[in-house]
């Protein structure tokens, strides 16, 4: 089917006999740990700032910021900066120290609504691996240097296996 990225386009082919997806055995998650649902603060820009977003092909894709949303966790100060896909969500490509280890070394993905009365939900326990994480023809974003965090969240999912 046809992908576009920023102004190219592409071709993805999927095999659904493919040996790796005949032996997938499944997604695998830390525990559900409520002490990783948290409550950041959004802190929105005067107007959305174009980033750039680097990506597992080595170039980099340009995507709206809305702003930094800071939050507490492990006893840390923390904020992560959201791109925004729709007008739906805002969108966490981060990285922790679980990454290469416990979980995909490139790092996760989060979804989270939108702020309301500027706050934002940061459920850790459903961040997922991106796409590239199971396939090498997938074009995925990588975080960012503002979204690596100095703390390990055992929270989401594992690596895959």
């Amino acid at each position: 089917y046809l992908i576009k990225r920023e102004d190219k386009f592409g071709i993805r082919v999927k095999d659904s006999d493919s040996a790796e997806r005949r032996n997938f055995d499944g997604e695998h998650w830390f525990p559900v740990d409520q002490s990783y649902r948290v409550i950041g603060t959004f802190e929105p820009f005067d107007m959305a700032k174009d980033v750039e977003i680097p990506n597992v092909m080595g170039g980099t894709f340009k995507m709206k910021s809305p702003g930094i949303v800071r939050f507490r966790l492990q006893g840390k100060d923390l904020s992560l900066q959201p791109v925004v896909e729709d007008d739906k969500s805002l969108f966490f490509i981060f990285k922790d120290r679980t990454s290469n280890n416990e979980t995909y070394g490139a790092g996760r993905f989060l979804y989270t609504d939108n702020p309301v009365n500027g706050q934002v939900v940061l459920d850790f326990n459903k961040a997922e691996n991106p796409p590239c994480a199971y396939t090498t023809s997938a074009t995925c974003p990588i975080p960012p240097l503002q979204n690596r965090l100095d703390v390990e969240i055992k929270a989401g999912e594992l690596k895959t296996h």
